[in-house]
């Protein structure tokens, strides 16, 4: 399997920001046009644009629709977006504005034949599980579900969906590296392609998910965001270390 980076942008109210470990309250702001840095990304190797509504993932209304298709109608690889996903309604929405893949979280939850209806009308699906710890978080990472996601995974052996992404709330936006141990268990745990997100920091973070293998199978990819944005990491490094036969 083809081990793909997905350099991240995420939205609130229309600009570029970042949350520390998902604290709606510790936020970092940046001045790029959105639309700008998914060009940046593609022009720099990037095989996808992964787009977070942050605003609707805390509120389940969709305020940055209008960004994220103009994200999709600018670049020509695929865009993965999430947040706030939580009716067969709102991901037709994403898909007219040219997502090619939406990602469902709290409803993978909450709704979990969401994800199946979905994938059944021909939509491309992947199951976003944010964790602290095992327990899976919703609603913006602000609410906890009392499931961990060994629980949840079950649900969507069989359903159609295309990839799980994997969260570590305690390691996101810190760059000091992802969950290694805690992504070796979910792989064990399910078939589905697992991407892994949250704590990549430097080119070495991302060779020592290359190297994750669980019964001979690898982890499908990685998102990056912050350390994108500062500036630390750069897409041509991350999209090289990415494709580093390190296995």
């Amino acid at each position: 399997m083809t081990f793909e980076l997905f350099p991240a942008i995420d939205l609130r109210a229309g600009r570029c920001v970042r949350l520390l470990q998902g604290d709606y309250d510790r936020e970092v702001r940046y001045d790029a046009d959105p639309v700008e840095v998914a060009l940046a990304f593609q022009v720099a190797g990037a095989p996808w644009i992964h787009v977070v509504d942050l605003d609707a993932a805390r509120s389940g209304e969709a305020t940055n629709r209008s960004v994220i298709g103009a994200i999709a109608e600018a670049v020509d690889v695929p865009v993965q977006s999430g947040g706030g996903v939580r009716s067969v309604d709102a991901a037709r929405a994403l898909y007219d504005v040219g997502v090619t893949r939406c990602v469902i979280g709290t409803a993978a939850v909450t709704d979990p034949d969401l994800v199946g209806r979905l994938a059944a009308d021909g939509g491309r699906v992947a199951v976003g599980l944010d964790v602290r710890g095992d327990e899976v978080m919703i609603r913006g990472w602000e609410q906890g579900s009392a499931l961990t996601i060994f629980e949840v995974l079950p649900r969507f052996a069989d359903v159609g969906a295309d990839a799980v992404v994997v969260t570590q709330i305690h390691n996101d936006g810190m760059g000091t590296g992802a969950d290694v141990g805690g992504l070796e268990a979910v792989l064990a745990a399910t078939a589905l392609p697992v991407v892994a997100s949250g704590g990549v920091g430097a080119v070495e973070h991302i060779e020592a998910l290359v190297r994750v293998e669980v019964a001979g199978r690898g982890l499908a990819g990685v998102i990056v965001g912050k350390a994108l944005h500062d500036g630390v990491l750069t897409v041509d490094d991350a999209v090289a270390a990415s494709r580093r036969p390190t296995r």
